[in-house]
């Protein structure tokens, strides 16, 4: 089980700055990027689109690295209902 709960909104998300850099606060951010995404109805390449857009936080590498990763997310990612399986590496 993972010690961050998934972000339901981007104060959520914005929150775990706070914590430690992690794999759990990594994951626990992409899945709220997820679960956001898709409750407003967004599709993964808009989700894509916004994490590829420069910003000052991450370099082109570490974007298309974070976006490669969402989309493998995505692609696992339970239909609504289903529980989300998190296994560890």
């Amino acid at each position: 089980m993972m010690k961050y709960p998934i972000p339901k909104n981007v104060e959520e998300i914005m929150a775990l700055q706070e914590e430690p850099i992690n794999e759990e606060v990594v994951a626990a951010a992409i899945a709220g990027v997820i679960e956001i995404g898709r409750s407003q109805g967004q599709s993964l390449d808009e989700l894509k689109a916004q994490v590829l857009a420069d910003d000052n936080l991450l370099d082109m590498a570490q974007r298309q690295w974070l976006s490669q990763t969402l989309e493998e997310a995505w692609q696992n990612w339970p239909e609504s209902g289903e529980t989300l399986k998190v296994e560890n590496a």
